[in-house]
């Protein structure tokens, strides 16, 4: 008979699950000789600092109808700097693994960098061509905005794993996932 005092016996027996590190030597070389890794380092929190003063603007906007421009011009700048971090980003894989985009071991994350980069750009062919209103636009932008916050989080948690093999863990990514 299985009981709660089984599994959990079972559960803390268990070993660390081990796994491949996210860069081999030879990768981790080029990731710290690649004048891209500094770009990135410097792209991504002045991307998520953009982004926290767009959100600000674009939910003061929604709640009090003041600043539609301002909370459009942050849209857009927001959506220029996805831009200019994506292109980097793409040069740095590629000299990293040698692909511009979805090496394996970034492969989920770059699936998810689409969503994120279809749904801004979306935002700005609406903006052009008029197709939604102002309204419609902020809650375009707001669902840009989630995305970019779990493919954030992605790709934060691989900075962890990444950090956690350079400290010798083996199995940072099933430790960062718990």
């Amino acid at each position: 008979m299985i009981t709660k005092k089984t599994v959990l016996m079972s559960h803390s027996r268990a070993k660390p699950v081990k796994r491949r590190p996210l860069y081999t030597p030879e990768e981790r070389r080029r990731r710290d000789q690649s004048p891209w890794t500094l770009v990135q380092a410097i792209l991504a929190p002045v991307q998520f600092l953009v982004f926290l003063v767009s959100l600000y603007l674009v939910l003061r906007y929604l709640a009090t109808g003041e600043g539609e421009g301002i909370a459009t011009i942050s849209i857009v700048f927001k959506t220029l700097v996805l831009y200019a971090i994506m292109i980097t980003g793409a040069i740095w894989e590629r000299q990293v693994f040698g692909r511009y985009l979805f090496a394996p071991v970034f492969f989920w994350e770059d699936v998810f960098s689409m969503l994120v980069l279809a749904l801004h750009t979306a935002y700005l062919i609406a903006l052009a061509t008029g197709v939604l209103d102002t309204r419609g636009l902020m809650w375009l932008a707001l669902a840009a905005y989630a995305a970019y916050v779990i493919n954030a989080t992605q790709f934060l948690i691989k900075l962890r794993a990444a950090r956690l093999d350079r400290a010798g863990d083996g199995s940072a990514l099933a430790e960062v996932a718990e």
